[in-house]
This record gives structure tokens, C-alpha cells and sequence, in this order.
């Protein structure tokens, strides 16, 4: 992928950035030599007959020219030297999996080609969709700040990012700028009073700022390397970051669609989902709602029922993305109109349910819970299609509770399973959640059962009123380091019903 981006490019100058790899002789690898198009086999100096034996060579006298042999050696281990230094950036850029992640490899890099120490990288997408970003390198979130009080047009990134008009056509669209370099802050000509204040404060000296864009992928953002002491990268070193530069664009350009699509595709799971839980006498209601990166088909609902009831529901459609969340959005909506009509009896409203996703959706499958709630008995009679069963939390149990086996909807030809009917006493909390909680944990299913129900008994007293805390306490004690939305996986649902 490296040689994509015209890397061969690099063969332009000799002086090779940093210190050259020793070379035993003048061959250059064969994979390289052809990328650059040079013949990997450099012919020994010509003799017009062979040494005689025993006769020692005379010495070269100390001024002598080098030998030509040493001149190629001494080119070729440069260009290699190149070669490799951008293939390590590379390789290491395109393991980056988010736009964080990639930025911060981009300054360490950058930093590492120009020879400097601090720097920023600025996200902010020419065509103003987003997101933006700015991240920094040796220079804490204050110090990011102070940078951006200097006046955006005066500033090495604003110019960039901006783009600056061609003068022979100032009418012309914008194009991809050059890279602007600030030797001395203190003697640049044209300089804002501003920047001046801020290099002093921030004590760096000179700067060299590079444009990520291209014309392919137009602008990303810019990145700015900041020095200690007045310098500026040399011709190499402006090659190598140049070509560095023009990969990293394109890495980002792909990572930005990538999370466009995932804000896409959770801005629509979460229109999907109630905008907001209803309030029913007698019971408390929390729900936490996390989308995995492709969007998967997890709902949960809440919907009062005649007579003071209240039914509730959980359930999962197989499959990910645009599709699956357009099979969960029908049943979800199928479901409340079923509960509706028939919701004290949840095995017929299960029934309804997967007859109608044989007939809609006969490719798909999709695990589901139906309860109804009688909440000034504290009553509850639920069922279970494939589903997990919920976990009942109080003071004095923590258990799950006993639901009938049962294929999820749409795998048999008929489906039906009896209801269970619970009573729960006041102040205990009915957990319903999918099986994105248990997979998330990346445990075998008997052992994630087990932490998750020693999870729900380590609530504090002092949370166990509150439906919220319960959920977040589990989702933190269950998953310590988070929901990582860019990491494969299906989305985790929780819904939790305290009743008083």
C-alpha cells in the first residue's frame, strides 16, 4: 500500500533522513529495486586485467576522489533507509482503526519525519459535515486552546484550512495548498502580534505546518509541528512528509466515511427506540440503548396499557445495518399495536408477532420478550421467544427469573410457549436486557450469566432505588472499560422497571 502513493517518489534526493542502514554490498533489494524501477544488480568498475598475485594494491592517496562503487553503496542506502521509514509510518497508520487514533499517529509520525517534538492535528472536512476535532502532541488541552486565540487567518493551519486563492486566478476554486513553513517566529515577516505572544508563552520557536488534503479526497485537515529552537525540515525531509502527508489524507478521508455512517446508523436505531419512557403509577423506568458499529436490530419499549397496565418488551432482529434496523422499527411498532389489543395474554401476543415475521420477513429470525404488568398488584406475566430471561433485584434476592424454553420467532412453523407470572415485591427492580450484554463480555454464555448476576447483587444500597443507577452499575461492573463503538459487536440493551 505504501508504493500506492507514489513512495518511489522518495528516489528524487540522496541524503537519507536519519542514519543510513549499513550495506554490505551495492544491491539494492530486489522487491525495492523494481518498485523504483532500478536495476537491482550494479555491474563491478571495469579492469582491464586481474591483480596479479602476491602484488599488493596501492594505496589511494588521502584526497581522492570516492569511488564509484562507495557513491552507489552510499545512494542505494539512503533510498532504502527512505523506503523503510515510510513503510514502518504506514503500516502502523493503517492499523488505526478511529479518527483519534489515526490523528495521533499522524503527529507522532509527522513529528518524527520534520524532526520536531510538539505539534496539532486539526479535523475539520472541507465540506462541513463533520466532525471536527483537535488533538495535540506533547501540548495539554490548555495549551491547544492558547494556539487557537491567535486569529484563524493569520495562523499556519487557518491559512490552510481555509485554502489560500491562486493569485493568478483568484476566482479559481480553491486549491490544495503548499505546506507553510515559519522558520522564526520572532523574525517572520507579516506575523499577527498574537502568534508571537503565543510562541513566547508556549516556548517554541518555529513551526511547519502541512495541508491533509488532496485532490481526490479534497481537505481533511492540517497538522502543525512545532520547534523548540529556529529550524525547518530540509528538502528530504519535506519530501518524506509530503508523501506521508498525501497517504494519511486518504486514511482519514476512509475512516472519516466510516464514522459518518456509524452517527448514521445510531442517529436511526435511536428515532426507532422511544424518545422517552412513560410515567405509570406505582413504577420507576430507566433503559440504556448502545449500537454496536454496523447498527444492529436490539429494541426495547415501554407501553401503557388499559386498566392501569403496563407492558414491556425486549427483543433482538438478526442481522446488522440499514435492513436490520428497518425489520426491528416494523416489529417494535407490530408489537405495541399486538399489545395493545391482546397484552394480558403475552404468549398470543409472541404468537401474533411470529406469524407476522414468517410472513414479512421468512429470512430472518428474532429473539423476543413480552411482559405485562399489573403495577398496583405488583403482578407480572410474561413470556419468552429465544430470549434471556430477566433478573429480579432487591434487597433480599437476586435471581433470574424462570422462563420456559423456546425457539426465537420465525425458526419453527408454529410458535407457542407458556407465560411464567411472577409477584414482585416493593422496591424490587425486573431487569429485562438482550444477549448483546452477555456477548459483549466476550465470555463462554454460563459464565456470563454468572457475572452478570453477581453484577446486579453488588448494587449498592444506595443506588438500588434508582432504575438508572441499577443499569449503570451493571453496564459498568459488567463492561469496566466501556462500550467501544468501533469494536465488532452487537448492541447492548437494558431496560429496568423498579416498582414501589
Amino acid at each position: 500500500m505504501l508504493y500506492d502513493m507514489g513512495v518511489c517518489d522518495a528516489m528524487a534526493s540522496n541524503a537519507p533522513v536519519g542514519k543510513p542502514t549499513g550495506m554490505s554490498s551495492p544491491h539494492l533489494p530486489k522487491h525495492l529495486a523494481k518498485v523504483a524501477g532500478i536495476d537491482s544488480t550494479v555491474p563491478a568498475p571495469p579492469h582491464t586485467k586481474a591483480p596479479l598475485a602476491g602484488v599488493p594494491a596501492a594505496a589511494a592517496p588521502a584526497d581522492a576522489a570516492p569511488a564509484p562503487n562507495a557513491l552507489i553503496t552510499d545512494r542505494l542506502a539512503g533510498w532504502v533507509s527512505d523506503l523503510t521509514t515510510l513503510h514502518e509510518f504506514t503500516e502502523r497508520l493503517i492499523r488505526t482503526a478511529t479518527l483519534d487514533e489515526a490523528l495521533h499517529e499522524v503527529l507522532g509520525a509527522g513529528a518524527a519525519l520534520v524532526g520536531a517534538r510538539r505539534g496539532m492535528a486539526v479535523l475539520e472536512p472541507a465540506d462541513g459535515l463533520g466532525p471536527t476535532a483537535t488533538v495535540g502532541l506533547g501540548l495539554a488541552h490548555a495549551d491547544l486552546g492558547t494556539i487557537e486565540t491567535v486569529p484563524r487567518g493569520t495562523s499556519s493551519y487557518g491559512r490552510l484550512l481555509d485554502g489560500l486563492p491562486d493569485p493568478a486566478d483568484p476566482g479559481a476554486p480553491a486549491r490544495v495548498p503548499d505546506p507553510i513553513a515559519i522558520p522564526d517566529v520572532r523574525t517572520e515577516e507579516g506575523l499577527d502580534p498574537r502568534h508571537r505572544e503565543v510562541a513566547a508563552r508556549l516556548g517554541y520557536a518555529a513551526s511547519y505546518a502541512l495541508p491533509l488534503a488532496t485532490e481526490e479526497a479534497g481537505r481533511i485537515g492540517a497538522g502543525v509541528w512545532l520547534y523548540d529552537e529556529p529550524a525547518a525540515p530540509t528538502d528530504r525531509q519535506r519530501h518524506l512528509i509530503g508523501l506521508y502527508g498525501r497517504f494519511a489524507t486518504e486514511h482519514l478521508a476512509r475512516l472519516l466515511q466510516v464514522e459518518r455512517a456509524r452517527v448514521q446508523v445510531s442517529t436511526v436505531a435511536e428515532e426507532l427506540l422511544p424518545s422517552r419512557l412513560p410515567r405509570v403509577p406505582g413504577v420507576r423506568l430507566a433503559a440504556r440503548h448502545h449500537t454496536g458499529p454496523r447498527g444492529g436490530g436490539d429494541w426495547y419499549d415501554a407501553l401503557p396499557l388499559p386498566e392501569g397496565a403496563l407492558g414491556l418488551s425486549v427483543g433482538s432482529v438478526s442481522g446488522t445495518g440499514p435492513s436490520a434496523l428497518a425489520a426491528m422499527g416494523r416489529l417494535r411498532a407490530s408489537l405495541r399495536a399486538y399489545a395493545v389489543m391482546e397484552g394480558e395474554d403475552p404468549v398470543a401476543v409472541l404468537s401474533d408477532l411470529e406469524l407476522l415475521l414468517r410472513l414479512t420477513e421468512p429470512a430472518r429470525s428474532a429473539t423476543a420478550l413480552f411482559a405485562h404488568a399489573e403495577t398496583a398488584r405488583r403482578r407480572i406475566v410474561l413470556a419468552g421467544a429465544g430470549h434471556t430471561p430477566p433478573l429480579l433485584i432487591g434487597e433480599r434476592r437476586t435471581e433470574y427469573v424462570e422462563t420456559s424454553l423456546s425457539a426465537p420467532l420465525g425458526m419453527l412453523s408454529c410458535w407457542e410457549a407458556p407465560s411464567v407470572e411472577l409477584e414482585v415485591a416493593a422496591g424490587e427492580t425486573v431487569l429485562l436486557y438482550t444477549d448483546g450484554l452477555l456477548r459483549r463480555t466476550g465470555d463462554p454464555i454460563d459464565r456470563a450469566f454468572a457475572r452478570l448476576h453477581a453484577a446486579a447483587a453488588s448494587v449498592p444500597r444506595t443506588d438500588r432505588d434508582d432504575p438508572g443507577a441499577i443499569a449503570d452499575h451493571v453496564l459498568r461492573t459488567l463492561l469496566p472499560e466501556g462500550l467501544d463503538p468501533t469494536v465488532e459487536g452487537e448492541d447492548v440493551v437494558l431496560l429496568a422497571a423498579r416498582f414501589d
